[in-house]
């Protein structure tokens, strides 16, 4: 017995499915063309929306840290950006379809979001606009822009929906260990012509390139061993923490800890050795462990490793050296040159724009900048070799290399203001969350709480590299604070203790027999 309803849904399938199958085939007569790429994103978004429907905000965690980029869109965007505009879209028809789809309410943190990105929006409308290069703007800079909106946009995806607590380790993991991917790219060297496709997404490593055109440099640097090392570490310390990996008679977790961060020196970065120690230290006495044996294993092991790194720290590779350029070693003379001159600049760059503090407090400069300065950022003496350092490349383009400079010149005195009230709520919203939240996320809210801490005091300091690179990753450490513990935790209301009862009256004497039993 023939089925009609099955036989006609058979072939509204087939004329759909037909003609696209033959347009899809007439397209790719000129794969390379970037209208067709964007037709095939659309045709494999439109593929992939019941997964989308159904695991965004998972996907969102993994796309946080993972080290790509997506070539195939204008500007290559990270993905954790087209992820973020693809869950909150989600999110917010979800909750418009259903109540019990909830997104978690903190005004503590919404309100000053909304502030600085009014003063973000309203800097670039004074000053030029939205300028893209990818588009043809004669004013560029606009990209700077999209990330920081981005980023503020990411903390209502990220709070869209509340982690189950059996599912915490699996968050952390999705929104750690994808930067495990930066690895990648290190391995362009490596790996055979064939597999240039893979470099595409996952982009090679500066470095790795320049040694490939010019056979040497003075200190060979693999600086995508630092986001490797610094996914695996933070995924540790969140995990299973310093109690966790030193008291659990588990020896190969701080073996695999070690030695992680041994390979994130091989970056260079004297960021990545500063984090880390202080991340640790702090996380240290937030679990409590200087109540423990741990001080002391630890005080005389430190002891053992200053005196062992003295005769060895100039044996050490080039760039582990430069990585410990900042503590009084004596290390080869080409890594102290090399982190001395790369300082260098960086201060002379800081000392000429200070100046220019004052004419831009109300009114910041912002992000844009013109073509003709674009065209003196593509010579090679652009970026250090100039008179006046205000003038280098990447002052021109807003890179100071430097947190509060690059909120106070760019967006003025109002944009520190808004920025400072997001750090300090946020910081207040992660330590009620240690200091109240579940016993089973408290060694995920200890680390969160220590690495936003050490972030903030190095953006604050010399070492941030910018509003537009550091604000999404505070906002994902909060983002999942706030996530994982459905809000922020308050001190539990005092309940005096229930009122005793007063106990019965018993008698004194046991209670009188009859004289005469049958």
């Amino acid at each position: 017995m023939n089925n009609a309803p099955a036989i006609l849904r058979t072939l509204i399938i087939y004329a759909v499915c037909a003609p696209v199958a033959v347009f899809i085939g007439y397209l790719l007569a000129n794969p390379l063309d970037y209208s067709t790429v964007a037709l095939y994103g659309i045709a494999a978004l439109v593929l992939c929306s019941p997964l989308l429907l159904r695991w965004h905000y998972w996907l969102l965690l993994l796309s946080w840290s993972l080290y790509m980029n997506l070539f195939f869109l204008k500007g290559s965007p990270p993905p954790w950006l087209v992820m973020t505009v693809i869950s909150l879209v989600i999110s917010v028809l979800q909750r418009a379809l259903s109540r019990q789809s909830q997104f978690i309410k903190l005004p503590a943190i919404t309100l000053p979001l909304i502030v600085l990105a009014a003063v973000v929006l309203g800097t670039a409308k004074l000053t030029g606009g939205f300028g893209l290069r990818m588009l043809g703007s004669e004013v560029y800079g606009g990209r700077k822009y999209i990330f920081i909106i981005g980023a503020i946009l990411s903390y209502f995806a990220l709070t869209a929906i509340r982690i189950p607590p059996h599912r915490a380790r699996l968050a952390l993991a999705l929104f750690f260990l994808g930067g495990v991917s930066a690895i990648i790219g290190e391995l362009y060297l490596v790996l055979p012509s064939g597999f240039n496709l893979l470099f595409w997404f996952f982009t090679p490593d500066d470095y790795a390139t320049s040694r490939d055109i010019t056979g040497e440099l003075m200190v060979t640097r693999f600086a995508l061993a630092v986001p490797f090392a610094t996914a695996v570490t933070s995924y540790m310390l969140a995990n299973y923490g310093i109690r966790g990996m030193f008291l659990a008679r588990k020896p190969w977790r701080w073996i695999v800890f070690g030695l992680v961060c041994l390979v994130g020196l091989m970056g260079g970065f004297r960021g990545f050795a500063g984090s880390v120690a202080l991340i640790f230290l702090i996380q240290f006495f937030l679990e409590g462990m200087h109540r423990t044996k741990l001080l002391s294993i630890f005080g005389m092991l430190g002891i053992a490793a200053t005196l062992l790194i003295i005769p060895l720290a100039p044996k050490l590779p080039l760039s582990a050296q430069r990585a410990l350029a900042f503590l009084p070693l004596p290390i080869n003379h080409d890594a102290e040159m090399d982190a001395k001159d790369s300082w260098d600049w960086r201060t002379k760059m800081w000392q000429a724009l200070l100046p220019q503090i004052p004419k831009h407090l109300l009114l910041g400069k912002g992000c844009g900048f013109s073509a003709d300065d674009f065209q003196f950022m593509g010579h090679d003496t652009a970026f250090r070799n100039v008179a006046d350092a205000s003038q280098q490349g990447l002052a021109l383009s807003s890179d100071y290399h430097n947190g509060w400079l690059s909120v106070l010149l760019t967006f003025g005195l109002w944009g520190m203001i808004a920025f400072l009230w997001f750090a300090v709520a946020a910081i207040n919203v992660l330590y009620c969350n240690y200091r109240y939240g579940d016993a089973s996320l408290r060694t995920a809210n200890a680390f969160l709480l220590a690495s936003f801490v050490v972030r903030f005091l190095m953006f604050m300091s010399v070492s941030g590299t910018g509003l537009h690179m550091d604000l999404y990753a505070f906002v994902g450490w909060l983002g999942l604070s706030v996530s994982l513990n459905g809000g922020i935790c308050h001190q539990p209301a005092f309940q005096p203790a229930a009122a005793q009862k007063p106990a019965a009256l018993t008698r004194p004497f046991p209670r009188p027999r009859p004289a005469f039993q049958r």
